[in-house]
Order: structure tokens, then C-alpha cells, then sequence
């Protein structure tokens, strides 16, 4: 990211991620950047996001990242992108993203979550459910 105005590049299963980070991460140039990004997505409420079906800003530093569209995880990641996109209808375009996480929120259940994240490595031990259904980081409640 190269300024605060512009807009954050996300891969729909991101939306999850970003409500249950806590600071851990692979390494410390991931961490770094999923910091500063979850942040600005948690205190900005006018904040934009660009949907993207492919590696986003958050993969930048990723050291699971083979190349522009390419994740080593593809398999799993591409199922949660395809869960997210079917629970929200996303298309590849800019959404506000205080709209998305709302709609996350009103649309997520524990049965949901745990069919489209159960086979993630964070899952177990993150704060993705409990923030997501108590709406931790909605700014316009």
C-alpha cells in the first residue's frame, strides 16, 4: 500500500481474516503488512476495498505467495474465496467495506463459518467467529 487513501486490493476470504487477526502471522513482513492493513480497515469507516479472485494486498508479503495469482494453498484458499463470494454474491469490483463486514455479520452463522473455515490453519485459534458474530468491528452499528 503505497498511501492511506488508496484502496485495499482483498481476496473474499479476507473479509474473515481481517475481523479475526490478532498479530500473529508467518513471519514478520506479513505481519507488518496485515498489521497496518487491519488497522486502517478497523478505524477508517468510509474505508473502500477492491474485491479481487486472486492474491490481494494482505498475500503481498506472504511467504505461502508463488507468484501474482498464485498461492501454494490455492486449493484450500480458492474454497474460502468461493465461500465468501456465495454467501455475499461479491463480484470483482470496489464495495465500501463497513457495507461488506455489515453483511458478513447479519449473513454468518457458527454452521457457516465452520464450512467455509474449518480447514484453515488459523481457525482453531484465531478471533474470526467471535468477532465476526458479535460485530466487533462495524463502525456504523
Amino acid at each position: 500500500m503505497a498511501n492511506d487513501d488508496k484502496i485495499i486490493r482483498l481476496r473474499p476470504h479476507h473479509l474473515l481474516c481481517t475481523q479475526g487477526y490478532s498479530g500473529k502471522g508467518y513471519d514478520e513482513k506479513f505481519v507488518l503488512n496485515m498489521t497496518m492493513i487491519t488497522d486502517r480497515m478497523r478505524k477508517d469507516p468510509a474505508l473502500k476495498v477492491q474485491i479481487v479472485f486472486s492474491t490481494d494486498d494482505i498475500c503481498r508479503f506472504c511467504p505461502r505467495k508463488r507468484g501474482e495469482g498464485i498461492c501454494a494453498d490455492d486449493e484450500k484458499v480458492l474454497i474460502f474465496d468461493k465461500g465468501v463470494v456465495s454467501l455475499l454474491d461479491l463480484e470483482e469490483k470496489i464495495y465500501d467495506y463497513q457495507d461488506l463486514i455489515t453483511k458478513v455479520h447479519e449473513k454468518m452463522t457458527h454452521e457457516k463459518m465452520k464450512e467455509i473455515c474449518g480447514i484453515c490453519e488459523w481457525y482453531h485459534m484465531s478471533a474470526c467467529e467471535k468477532n465476526i458474530l458479535t460485530g466487533k468491528y462495524l463502525l456504523r452499528k
